[in-house]
């Protein structure tokens, strides 16, 4: 018998793979710019023509220029009449912001000697509020107090920093 010999041939294919170590995603990079938030002095707070007497009082300045006395003080008709201090706040559409007011007692010095002063702060709107349509007026009432005997004459404080009236606001 004939040996027959048989040759298996094996081929071998490799495979080649690309192996990466890293990847890598980009992103879309946006900021939205509002803008920004501003507040305007429309009208001054003013308490008025007041008549002190030989006892202290109060006079309450309220929302629509109306105003109540307290005490010995009395309000003629006559004379400067009540303002509430108004103030415009502009901004970005419906956004909300906050309101800070005095919260302590700010002093008008007087013409003649002497002084008052006005605290009890209040906004017709509270800490926050929303503009509308980029705006909201913001309306702020205070009390002043009289003490007994007060010299006639002009009380003001006129002064623009942080012993005035002031409304700060800032975008929510």
């Amino acid at each position: 018998m004939k040996a027959r010999i048989l040759t298996l041939s094996i081929i071998l294919t490799g495979f080649v793979s690309n192996s990466f170590a890293q990847a890598t995603a980009y992103a879309t990079t946006t900021a939205v710019l509002v803008a920004p938030i501003a507040i305007t002095n429309t009208v001054n707070m003013h308490f008025g023509t007041v008549a002190s007497s030989a006892t202290a009082g109060t006079v309450v300045l309220d929302f629509v220029d109306g105003r109540t006395a307290t005490g010995g003080v009395t309000l003629p008709l006559a004379g400067v009449p009540p303002t509430t201090a108004q103030f415009v706040v502009t901004g970005e559409g419906t956004s909300s912001f906050s309101i800070a007011i005095p919260t302590a007692p700010i002093t008008l010095t007087g013409s003649v000697t002497g002084t008052l002063t006005v605290g009890s702060f209040l906004c017709d709107q509270a800490a926050t509020s929303t503009l509308v349509a980029g705006t909201r007026t913001l309306l702020v009432s205070a009390t002043l107090d009289v003490p007994a005997n007060t010299a006639a004459g002009i009380y003001t404080n006129a002064t623009a920093d942080a012993s005035a009236l002031f409304v700060t606001v800032n975008y929510n």
